[in-house]
């Protein structure tokens, strides 16, 4: 077969990771569609501000585009993407099944997710699947980066090579909890993780402090672009395990130009965050382009070169 079938990787962020740079990644959502020009669009407004672009997978169980589609998408593209894998919608077969593809097209960068209920999201009577969760998904991209399914059968035409992380959420309301989920996917094999949305950085300084110190994998805080605080609520609302300040709803209602507003929250939240942690995860749900703005009024320069998402030779 012509070498030309088989797409480049990219590994950019991997290769940051393994830099120690201060790491930094957006989130970009599929279309609920079939047209990805505005998926392209937004990613391609991040090229030479973030290492890695992340492509949700049914976030908060609301159909869009698979993520393994769209991630060849913006590879296409010369986006580098970091492919979310929710375990809600497929079980181990299908799972592991997708994960070989991921590798053969060339996506080289998964996150591990168990996933939103359905019940909280746009087909709240589908039934999920659930087969596997986050824990026990990593440990089947272990196996299958060693060469074996989840079943220990050997990957009879080669293994995967996957670079793989997941989330954690340093405000979950049980100390206990978050430390042994931490560890579990540190042990799972986890490289990196990137976090829910932010707003209690002294919690995030004793996790850092307490739980993250010693285990030199990179967490990359969640930075979440608030519109208005109508937004705010609503995410309140409707976004689960997460809690938005009533002082920042405050200061968004306050505010002459809302938008602008949370554009300089989101900014002092990535100049506090650098001074803890290995790297930010932006999200701005339909506004990727101010992005590059924030990370300007944050004070963070351009990538370089050899670490811009665009193709490499």
């Amino acid at each position: 077969m012509h070498a030309t079938l088989y797409p480049t990787p990219l590994n950019s962020f991997r290769a940051a990771v393994n830099a120690g740079e201060f790491l930094i990644t957006a989130e970009v959502m599929p279309p609920k569609g079939g047209n990805p020009a505005h998926m392209v669009k937004m990613a391609q407004l991040l090229k030479g501000r973030v290492h890695a672009v992340n492509i949700t997978d049914g976030s908060r169980a609301v159909l869009r585009m698979c993520p393994l589609a769209a991630s060849m998408i913006l590879l296409q593209q010369g986006v580098e993407p970091i492919c979310q894998v929710a375990c809600r919608d497929r079980n181990r077969i299908g799972l592991q099944a997708d994960l070989m593809g991921a590798h053969a097209l060339g996506i080289r960068n998964i996150l591990a997710l168990t996933g939103d209920p359905v019940k909280a999201g746009d087909h709240p009577d589908c039934k999920g699947v659930f087969d596997l969760e986050a824990v026990r998904l990593l440990k089947v991209i272990d196996k299958m980066n060693r060469g074996f399914d989840c079943n220990d059968q050997p990957l009879t035409d080669g293994a995967t090579d996957l670079f793989v992380g997941a989330a954690v959420d340093p405000q979950c309301a049980s100390w206990s909890g978050l430390q042994q989920r931490f560890e579990r996917k540190l042990e799972a094999g986890a490289q990196f993780f990137q976090s829910q949305l932010v707003t209690d950085f002294d919690r995030l300084e004793k996790f850092m402090a307490q739980i993250v110190a010693g285990t030199n994998k990179p967490i990359l805080v969640g930075i979440f672009l608030l519109k208005s605080a109508k937004n705010a609520q609503f995410i309140n609302r409707c976004v689960p395990g997460v809690n938005i300040p009533q002082h920042i709803i405050d200061r968004l209602a306050a505010a002459k130009d809302p938008l602008e507003e949370g554009m300089k929250i989101a900014a002092e939240q990535i100049q506090h965050a650098r001074q803890l942690c290995h790297g930010v995860h932006m999200m701005a749900v339909k506004r990727e382009d101010l992005i590059p703005p924030i990370l300007d009024m944050a004070g963070i320069a351009p990538l370089s070169a050899s670490h811009a998402v665009t193709v490499g030779v």
